[in-house]
Formats: structure tokens, sequence, C-alpha cells
């Protein structure tokens, strides 16, 4: 198996040699940026696996590089903050944020996030690539290619967008619980936030259906949970 890169983006230089000691050591190859600009500008040649990265960075912010990624590429991105405010959590994960971790932070924790994210990434890579076609209605939906269209046109979906749409349509009419979808997509190392789901589910809903508030395909089951509805 190829070495698996990680990108650190950290304007503090200490923080970063420390987070890149402890990433070599288990083996990954580390590209450090000290801003978001530099970051992008290196994005293209250094081809990383996983982008760690500090939401309050100078010039560029975090989540402004995320969504800048999130048009080329869907390799994880892990923010890191001092910010333990739930609304700047949960917009970075809607943005197209895999995951988080507030400073300070134990490095080992951080390296065991790093492999988690790695991880379910290669299985949904996996699963992603298994050649399968739905279409339904004004709906249509591209497995192997990771394309949802709406009325024939492609619809850009960030990725935890698309990852609870294709779990839910790999298992149709099948009610999934909140906290089982949280565990599934953002991992069971993570403490369930049902907020974080909600927030994914009415973006995707506002996205692929006719009428968000009375869905036709993604549809919540009261009290208990999430399904895609399939006749």
């Amino acid at each position: 198996m190829s070495t698996q890169t990680v990108m650190v983006i950290e304007d503090d230089a200490e923080i970063g040699e420390l987070m890149g000691l402890y990433l070599e050591r288990e083996g990954y190859r580390v590209v450090y940026a000290e801003s978001g600009e530099q970051g992008l500008e290196l994005l293209p040649a250094a081809k990383p696996d996983l982008i760690l990265m500090d939401i309050l960075l100078p010039g560029m912010s975090g989540m402004t590089v995320c969504m800048e990624v999130r048009k080329v590429s869907e390799i994880p991105i892990i923010f890191m903050s001092c910010k333990r405010d739930n609304d700047d959590i949960v917009e970075g994960l809607s943005l197209g944020g895999n995951d988080y971790i507030t400073k300070p932070f134990n490095p080992s924790i951080m390296v065991a996030r790093v492999k988690s994210n790695l991880r379910r990434s290669a299985i949904l890579d996996m699963e992603g690539s298994r050649e399968s076609l739905w279409s339904h209605g004004h709906l249509e939906i591209d497995l192997r290619n990771e394309v949802v269209r709406v009325r024939g046109k492609q619809v850009p979906l960030f990725v935890k967008e698309r990852q609870l749409l294709f779990y839910l349509l790999k298992n149709p009419n099948r009610v999934f619980s909140i906290s089982h979808l949280f565990e599934h997509i953002w991992g069971a190392d993570r403490e369930s936030d049902e907020r974080t789901v909600m927030v994914h589910m009415s973006n995707l809903r506002k996205k692929i259906e006719d009428d968000p508030s009375s869905p036709q395909y993604v549809r919540t089951v009261r009290g208990v949970g999430y399904k895609f509805h399939m006749e």
C-alpha cells in the first residue's frame, strides 16, 4: 500500500510541526501549509488523502478553503478550532467538513481521527465504485460515478450529503435512527450530534426534492429517523 499524504494547514508553526511529527511516526507523508491560500496552491501537486486544517487562518478562513477544495476533491477534511460554539461546528460540517477537533487536543486522538476518517473514506470509495444507476421520477443517481441529477441537471452535493443519500438509497425503505446515521457517516468514535444530521438532511432535501417540506424520497419517520422511500 502506498504512503498516504496528510496536508496540515496551520498558521502556528510550532503546532504544525508537532502534528507533523506524530503523523510521520505513523507512516504518513505530511505536507505543511501556513495559510489557506498556500494550501490551495499546493493541493494539485501534493494530492493529499486528507486535510487537517485550522478554521481560524490568516487571510482565507478554513471554511472558505473547504468550499474551494470541495469544488475539485472529496478527500476527508478535519477542522481544528479553539471555538466550542456548536454553530461554528455545524457550519463547518455543512460546508463539507468530515470531522472536527477542538483545541487543545491530545496528539494521539488527532492521529486516531485521521486514521478513522481515512478508513471510512476507503470503504465509501469501494462502495461508490460499484456500477449502479437508479432513476425514478425527476431524480437520477449514478452510484458508480457519484453523480446526482434532478431533471437531467447535475446537482452539486457536499460529501456528507451524498454519503447520507447513497447510504439510504442502498437500503430502501429501511428506517435509520439519527444516531445510527451519525455513527455510520461521521464515525463511532464521535459523540452523537442529532443537529448535524438534521442540518445535512434539510440541505439535501432542498437540492433533490420538488417540495422539501413534503419530500418524496428522503422521508422522516416521526420519532424514529429517516428512510429513502421507494415504491
